[in-house]
């Protein structure tokens, strides 16, 4: 369906897409020439520097939830909306000192799937590696999504082949180079997105104001001024906790954590924290501006290119076309490259192919990268729901594995029963709070549920044993001794 609103001719977005989709994939390839084991393939090596580390933290947390969805709750939710979504940040903060303690615990470990199988046993691992690749599919499918939007809106391509290129282009450079391509990319793409942000800030701020927002906002829409709406609160504390949980146990944070050197990761992850706080804000901002500019918004998660192509023209069209493609990428290429370390080390090695050689695990890794690529392709078709609903209908599964993750790192107590039922029963709390009264508190309801069970493990006797973390690469089968 092509769009009647778009502000960029369809030339220019072709152009724009092919030349970096040009340049990712000759990166990617690039990147990945050195690529000698498997370990390179999938950590890097285990060397990236603050550099890198701190680029590819803050680019792959900036992606469509930040640049699509975060307007699209600020126009839902108001100032509550973009404020709450900036304390995702709050999430890599959090896990900047438990970066260097799985560093310092486990320096020959691989995926998130090591620690819950070796600190839990084998049925919290699997509990939680359904968890993770739940979540994993939601955010691909959003990415997806988020990518066909965006071209549609700023420029009228059909939806869905915006969303193929997007998906096509990332499973190639993942492909070709594995996590150094990924973080490769990440650099720039970081530039990018950074340049791009603060332009805009700059360009509303001068072009509408302060005032004429605020005004149009108190005339036509005075809820989203309102800091006491009960929804908006929710949402805030809602919002505290999923962004806690998606990187708490994602393993897009645990494989960067095993890939930077050594007395890197504590920093990165503050750093990254720090610089993404106020990118949701301002990316919110812009959605305030619709009212003003009398907007017709036909779906909550298309407003920020419609403002930003009605405000700023073609201009403002190309720069964030640019800026949401950066982001875009950014993502996708994450989590289809952590989502495959998942896949190939603890569902593929760990129950199927237990003797399988790194050899053979990275030919595997390729196969994996490629079907996740043709799943979220299939998947992002249909449109099945708005970014916001997609994403934090995930909310209820990621939640709940925050707790039982914090308590295992941090403390000798609490047993594989006990994180097991803090996962199941986190997440069927947040469903039925999903379901029952709104997105808004799926994930706050499930980490409270999970805290009182692993409450618990915290009365309980110290009993592991920290060593056996170290056991992660000496575990061939996959299994707990």
């Amino acid at each position: 369906m092509m769009n009647a609103d778009a502000v960029l001719p369809s030339g220019i977005a072709w152009l724009i897409i092919g030349l970096f989709s040009l340049l990712w994939i000759w990166l990617g390839w690039r990147l990945g020439r050195n690529n000698n084991s498997l370990e390179d393939y999938m950590l890097a090596g285990r060397k990236v520097g603050m550099g890198f580390a701190v680029a590819t933290a803050m680019a792959t947390w900036v992606t469509s939830n930040t640049t699509m969805t975060a307007p699209q709750l600020a126009y839902q939710l108001g100032v509550w909306g973009m404020v709450g979504y900036s304390l995702g940040a709050v999430g890599l903060i959090l896990f900047a000192p438990l970066a260097r303690r799985i560093r310092e615990m486990m320096p020959q470990g691989y995926t998130s799937g090591d620690f819950i199988r070796l600190r839990y046993g084998n049925i919290a691992w699997r509990i939680f590696l359904v968890i993770s690749f739940f979540y994993s599919l939601g955010w691909l499918i959003s990415l997806g999504m988020a990518g066909g939007l965006l071209i549609n809106a700023l420029s009228g391509i059909p939806y869905a082949y915006g969303m193929t290129v997007i998906v096509v282009i990332c499973t190639l450079y993942t492909v070709f180079g594995g996590l150094k391509a990924v973080i490769g990319t990440d650099f720039v793409q970081t530039i990018l997105i950074l340049l791009g942000v603060i332009a805009l800030a700059v360009l509303v701020i001068n072009e509408v104001g302060f005032d004429a927002i605020h005004t149009q906002l108190q005339a036509e829409r005075p809820e989203l001024l309102n800091l006491l709406l009960p929804a908006s609160i929710m949402f805030l504390f809602n919002n505290l906790f999923f962004g806690v949980g998606e990187i708490f146990h994602s393993n897009v944070w645990w494989s960067r954590a095993f890939a930077f050197a050594p007395g890197v990761g504590m920093r990165a992850y503050l750093l990254a924290g720090v610089f993404w706080l106020p990118i949701p804000v301002v990316a919110g901002f812009i959605a305030l501006a619709a009212p003003a500019l009398g907007i017709n918004v036909p779906s909550p998660d298309m407003v920020a290119p419609l403002v930003a192509g009605k405000l700023f023209g073609l201009t403002g069209a190309i720069l964030v076309f640019v800026v949401v493609f950066a982001a875009l990428a950014s993502s996708l290429d994450s989590v289809l490259a952590a989502t495959s370390d998942l896949i190939v080390k603890d569902i593929y090695k760990g129950h199927f192919r237990r003797s399988a050689s790194n050899e053979e695990l990275r030919k595997a890794a390729v196969v994996i990268i490629l079907g996740l690529g043709v799943l979220t392709w299939a998947l992002s078709i249909p449109r099945m729901a708005t970014l916001g609903s997609l994403l934090h209908f995930t909310g209820a599964f990621v939640a709940s594995t925050i707790w039982p993750i914090a308590v295992g790192l941090l403390y000798r107590r609490g047993s594989g029963t006990l994180a097991s039922l803090a996962m199941v029963l986190g997440t069927a709390s947040g469903l039925y709070a999903y379901f029952t009264i709104g997105f808004y508190v799926a994930a706050l309801v499930s980490a409270a549920v999970s805290l009182l069970v692993m409450l618990f493990a915290l009365a309980s006797k110290p009993t592991f044993d920290w060593g056996r973390l170290n056991d992660a690469p000496s575990n061939p089968d996959g299994e707990v001794s």
